[in-house]
């Protein structure tokens, strides 16, 4: 399970650097996303990272993503892993930073004798008043 969480914590890392090829380097080469931006879900190509660059270019500097409650699953050569993850930064053209609380799932293979991710999913919940607005201000 060391393995795995090393895994998980380095791709965080490796996107709060700007390190989008190290980043993409913890992945199998197609990854099932379902990402907090549209669309509902996509099968990405990790050998682009045209996307995440240029999603990256949005920020002042790369956003901190930080993973915590990290709790993993292991069955021979698949696994599970969950977390409550908070991105923080600062968006081209503002002065203000700030911090999203949001819940992530990922499914990972031994591929080759190394975890990969093969599956992502990231969520924030909806308030369930009729507004069906995004709760961004909730913190584990």
């Amino acid at each position: 399970m060391r393995e795995i969480q090393e895994v998980i914590e380095a791709r965080a890392a490796l996107l709060s650097e700007g390190d989008v090829k190290g980043h993409l380097a913890c992945s199998a080469p197609e990854v099932v996303q379902f990402s907090l931006a549209p669309p509902l879900g996509e099968r990405v190509d990790t050998s682009d990272p045209g996307p995440i660059e240029r999603w990256l270019a949005t920020f002042e500097a790369p956003p901190q993503r930080r993973v915590t409650q990290l709790e993993i699953t292991v069955d021979g050569d698949v696994a599970f892993a969950t977390s409550y993850d908070s991105m923080s930064g600062r968006p081209k053209g503002t002065t203000d930073d700030f911090t999203l609380w949001f819940r992530v799932t990922i499914g990972l293979r031994r591929i080759d004798g190394r975890w990969l991710v093969v599956h992502e999913h990231e969520s924030v919940p909806f308030l369930m008043d009729g507004s069906f607005l995004a709760a961004t201000g909730l913190q584990p």
